[in-house]
């Protein structure tokens, strides 16, 4: 049996890259640790992003980490688009093989 998860998926609504952040989500709980809810926060108004200290839109948290094996906390939290560094360069979702590894763990 899976370990059960906590995951968090924080977006905003001026950022384009959450859908298909969130799509990614979706399909990669689908096919490692089916039945895993996801707690959708909207973190557009900024008293919200202080209060989940929101690093930028998507974020992704498995059990309260990052699934970003090198975020660091910007200290920060404002509405805001984020980049990852990925394995195929900059992108504006985080790699897949990033989420599976949190799910995994």
């Amino acid at each position: 049996m899976p370990p059960h998860h906590v995951v968090d998926f924080l977006w905003f609504d001026d950022c384009p890259n959450h859908a298909a952040a969130r799509a990614l989500l979706g399909d990669v709980i689908a096919a490692i640790a089916p039945g895993t809810l996801i707690r959708d926060i909207d973190a557009t108004d900024p008293d919200v992003a202080r209060e989940v200290r929101f690093p930028g839109s998507p974020t992704i948290r498995v059990d309260g980490r990052d699934v970003d094996p090198g975020f660091v906390d910007p200290g920060e939290y404002t509405p805001r688009c984020r980049v990852f560094w990925t394995p195929d360069g900059l992108r504006g979702v985080p790699a897949r093989e990033w989420i599976e590894a949190a799910l995994r763990g």
